[in-house]
């Protein structure tokens, strides 16, 4: 048309031609006409200035959509209410939250009320921005505003308050959109970011309902809903019920994508099965599926939690070479599996090979790498990487420090944890309820009550309410003081907040009532975990055991040995020991010899402190022949008696003129003593 002799540019065709070339996301062309268009003396009316920001929106150029807007204005054209949301989602769309409010407020000032599509572009925004804060107020102000929310409104709700963690206010919003379908529908995009929900907090029976419930209202799940589940699957390390949900994808007619086979991976990763997570990642390369670096990172993490840090060091070749760059997700993998495998040696390699391929190390790898130093007990090495993290500028978070305090507590550096949670409080760290429990742990290992007592008065003040690893360590520091009142004060207050107390609580307070010299309390507390279904464990039965010796109390504890069978290869066979030598000083031999048949067909490592016992409160009794018998047993089962267990039984055989054990025993000693 162009090149004909009698050409005359017409309005209408460049309007038809700018369209066309925006519907094919051709923004360059479309601009380019725009601007031959006034060339030519053709004037752009309102409808190809629209056209072309629209172009430009979708194609996510938003100054060049501001630029042609400004121009539409001096042009003398007033922008529609259409050209407004147009540019506020272009800024939008490239995470330019700011902008979009800005020109959401100039539209209302240049007499262009926002409808519903303009609040619910400017609340993307800000979801795409991460101000998810922001956008819950925005939406206050747009309720306010009398604007009737639709299914997308509340979609990006939910999504925001899952992100700022208010999970619960976020499933009252979709059960009341739920109550209302016939207003705002739930869609698959609703049942989605609830599954999510679930799953950030690790509730998997409660995303799996999520699921069968959206199946039987007649949503049909897409490919990102799958994912949800396995994902929820795969953080459990629920392979079967992951390999299911995998299947079921595929049966559905979906296709599994990247991060399906990588949820799967992950999966049996975590249920240690690091060859099934190794078959996962061929199958993925198989079906045209190319791993990426959190497949990559997945699997480096499977063979480390399983010990084989060889193989998962020779994962970070293999990235490579099929062109991917380790990162330091990669590397904090590989420190933390060191510590699991306990290879000290590995983690200067790792950190050499970090920095010789250029690798920041981020907070969460310094975190690892500290973590293994400790667990081997190396403080200088945890140190150095600690000095090493502040001098690069990487800022220690509450878990560093968390690992640092506990760190040094274990290693017995009780003045260096407090130095950490100086440096903690300098650096303006907000405090975690674990470190204030590491803290309290310090206090309580230098003997220091009054600080752990204001330390555990702080942290409840601060709003970071302690929990039952905070109350045993609380409780173990009152032991040490001999004040039962107070354990047992620390115990009534620990239910009184609904914090239901376990096993290693309960039998530090029967070692605080045993102290203070209150064993009929201990039986109490007993009855108490029989009521709430908590088991004992070896300290209970000691400390159980010495009550019923303080109160010679042999029925109940004769009760107890009836019940240990269950129980017996758990208990230490220091507190079975102690238990032996309380019946045999109670007189009850029977109970001492069953409990001890016991002991002996449970496959306990018996040894020289447990015959001793049994032989000591056998002769008390006269139970001489026993006493041979049992000496016999020593013999089978590679013991070795001393000396002056076979002198200990002859008075008793000369007084009942047992010659024939009399020769055999002198025997014995004879040996003995050439072996001397």
């Amino acid at each position: 048309m162009k090149n004909q002799d009698n050409y005359c540019a017409r309005n209408d065709i460049y309007a038809m031609m700018i369209r066309l070339y925006a519907r094919h996301n051709q923004v360059d062309q479309a601009r380019g006409l725009f601007f031959e268009m006034q060339e030519w003396r053709c004037k752009p009316d309102a409808d190809i200035y629209n056209s072309l920001i629209h172009a430009h929106s979708r194609a996510g150029q938003w100054r060049w959509a501001i630029n042609i807007m400004d121009d539409m204005l001096r042009a003398a054209i007033p922008p529609s209410r259409a050209t407004y949301n147009n540019v506020i989602n272009a800024c939008g769309a490239a995470g330019n939250w700011k902008k979009a409010l800005e020109l959401c407020k100039k539209m209302t000032e240049n007499g262009v009320g926002p409808d519903l599509v303009t609040h619910n572009i400017v609340l993307s925004a800000l979801k795409n921005g991460s101000q998810y804060s922001k956008a819950i107020s925005y939406f206050e102000i747009m309720k306010g505003a009398n604007i009737t929310p639709d299914t997308f409104t509340l979609n990006i709700m939910i999504h925001c308050l899952v992100k700022i963690g208010q999970c619960g206010e976020a499933i009252e919003l979709f059960n009341s959109m739920r109550e209302q379908k016939t207003k705002c529908p739930p869609d698959v995009v609703t049942y989605t970011s609830i599954m999510h929900s679930y799953c950030v907090y690790g509730q998997v029976e409660n995303c799996k309902a999520v699921f069968d419930l959206m199946v039987a209202e007649g949503v049909k799940p897409n490919a990102v809903t799958y994912n949800a589940l396995l994902g929820a699957y795969a953080s459990r390390g629920m392979h079967k019920e992951a390999l299911e949900t995998f299947n079921l994808l595929k049966q559905n007619g979906l296709l599994p994508d990247i991060v399906s086979y990588t949820s799967l991976l992950n999966a049996y990763g975590r249920s240690a099965q690091p060859e099934k997570a190794r078959e996962v990642f061929n199958k993925m390369r198989k079906n045209s599926c190319k791993p990426n670096k959190v497949s990559y990172n997945a699997l480096i993490d499977a063979y480390g939690s399983a010990g084989m840090l060889k193989q998962a060091i020779g994962l970070l070749h293999e990235m490579e070479k099929d062109g991917i760059q380790p990162d330091a997700v990669s590397i904090s993998t590989l420190l933390a599996a060191c510590g699991r495998c306990r290879q000290i040696t590995r983690i200067e390699t790792i950190l050499e090979a970090a920095m010789s391929r250029g690798i920041d190390l981020n907070t969460v790898a310094y975190n690892s790498g500290i973590k293994s130093y400790l667990s081997f007990g190396d403080y200088e090495k945890a140190l150095e990487l600690y000095t090493l993290m502040r001098v690069r500028n990487v800022k220690p978070d509450a878990v560093t420090y968390n690992i640092l305090i506990s760190g040094s507590c274990k290693l017995g550096k009780h003045e260096e944890s407090l130095r950490f949670f100086e440096d903690m409080v300098n650096s303006k760290v907000p405090l975690t309820k674990e470190v204030y429990s590491s803290l309290i742990y310090s206090y309580v290992k230098q003997g220091k009550l009054s600080e752990a007592e204001s330390t555990f008065d702080s942290m409840k003040k601060s709003g970071c309410f302690p929990d039952v690893l905070t109350y045993t360590t609380m409780m173990q520091a009152y032991n040490a003081s001999g004040s039962w009142e107070r354990a047992w004060d620390l115990f009534k207050e620990m239910e009184g907040n609904g914090i239901p107390p376990d096993a290693i609580i309960c039998s530090s307070l029967m070692e605080a009532f045993n102290k203070g010299g209150e064993p009929e309390r201990v039986l109490q507390l007993m009855e108490l975990m029989k009521e709430k279904c908590i088991p004992l464990n070896q300290k209970s039965y000691f400390e159980i055991i010495a009550s019923c010796t303080m109160m010679r109390d042999w029925k109940t504890a004769s009760e107890m040995i009836e019940n240990l069978d269950s129980s017996l290869s758990s208990i230490s066979v220091g507190t079975l020991n102690h238990i032996l030598n309380f019946l045999g000083k109670c007189g009850k031999t029977e109970n001492m010899m069953k409990l001890f048949y016991k002991m002996v067909t449970s496959c306990s490592t018996l040894g020289l402190s447990t015959y001793t016992i049994i032989l000591r409160n056998l002769l008390v009794v006269g139970k001489w022949r026993k006493y041979i018998e049992v000496l016999q047993w020593m013999e089978d089962a590679g013991v070795h008696p001393t000396l002056y267990m076979y002198q200990d039984v002859l008075p008793y055989i000369w007084r009942e003129n047992g010659m024939d054990f009399t020769a055999l025993m002198e025997e014995k000693i004879s040996s003995l003593r050439e072996k001397t």
